[in-house]
């Protein structure tokens, strides 16, 4: 029993020394595990404090951002307005350069530089006098250009009313002309005033297919320069008036064969017979008349009737300006 006591005692001794290594295992396990959480949580405060710094990072890396796109539309807008200098002040620019260039050397060319600079600046005050003649130069041409457009306007201004004031005389000699034409050829079968112009029926005063005047063509045109005789005197010299004559036909062509090839030999012949009747008969100045003819293309009825026709066989005279 004292053995088994002694071996029993010996065994819990034993076990108790198994236990302290136990023990002190456990601890040494408990420390290294503390220090490894503060290692790791001083890994994850670092971590923490990257994280912060990163975002703090990218949100100055934004301001930044949108400050350089507010710099850049500033940039772009004071570059349009610097391209709208014009050359001379480009010019200055490039001089000023040059003197800026020249001070960042000075120090190692100190004399050199001085009369350099010295000649900068002689060159740039003459170029800034040079400008300022220009300019001066400038505003004197545009005065004179001012002041020539304000002397054409207003002559523009003076032939405007001179020509009013002409076609205003003009028509007042018309109105007398045309009245003086309806009192005389009043219910004259074949001849009317219509608006500004006095028609005769070509039946009136040629035969058919004919360009010479008949003798009542020439009886009724003498009527018409007897009228116009009178009143061309008291035309004023400074109205340029013209009587024009305008030969017309029908639609009806000719045969070819005959006198005239077609309708617009036809009405230019008619209109210039009229026209030599009135200048070697009616003592008409010949710079006064004008002969025209139109054939079949101007006609005033355009139906398909011989009546139509007969309407449109004619010859105007109208007191125009030339």
């Amino acid at each position: 029993m004292e053995e088994n006591l002694a071996a029993a005692l010996a065994a819990k001794l034993a076990a108790e020394t198994d236990m302290n290594k136990v023990a002190a295992q456990l601890k040494a396990a408990l420390a290294a595990k503390l220090a490894a959480d503060q290692d790791l949580a001083a890994q994850l405060d670092a971590r923490e404090q990257q994280k912060i710094l990163l975002q703090q990072a990218q949100q100055t890396l934004l301001d930044t951002s949108q400050e350089l796109q507010q710099s850049d539309a500033q940039l772009l807008k004071a570059e349009r307005q610097a391209a709208a200098l014009n050359q001379q002040v480009a010019t200055l620019r490039q001089q000023l350069a040059k003197v800026s260039d020249l001070l960042e050397i000075s120090e190692e060319k100190d004399i050199e530089s001085q009369a350099q600079l010295q000649n900068l600046g002689n060159r740039l005050n003459a170029a800034l006098a040079r400008a300022a003649s220009e300019q001066r130069r400038r505003v004197k041409l545009e005065e004179a250009e001012r002041k020539r457009l304000e002397a054409e306007k207003l002559k523009l201004e003076a032939e405007r009313d001179l020509l009013a004031s002409q076609a205003e005389d003009l028509a007042k000699y018309k109105s007398e002309f045309f009245g003086s034409l309806r009192i005389l050829l009043a219910d004259q079968v074949g001849v009317r005033i219509v608006g500004d112009r006095f028609v005769f029926s070509s039946e009136v005063l040629f035969a058919p297919g004919a360009a010479e005047l008949s003798q009542l063509g020439q009886s009724e045109i003498v009527k018409v320069g007897s009228i116009l005789n009178k009143i061309m005197s008291e035309i004023p010299q400074n109205i340029d008036w013209i009587i024009r004559v305008d030969g017309h036909t029908d639609d009806q062509p000719l045969s070819g064969t005959g006198e005239f090839k077609d309708n617009w030999e036809l009405s230019q012949a008619r209109a210039l017979s009229v026209v030599k009747f009135m200048i070697s008969q009616l003592n008409i100045p010949a710079d006064r008349l004008a002969a025209n003819g139109f054939a079949e293309f101007q006609p005033v009825n355009t139906a398909n009737t011989a009546q139509a026709r007969s309407q449109n066989r004619r010859i105007e005279l109208k007191l125009t300006e030339r």
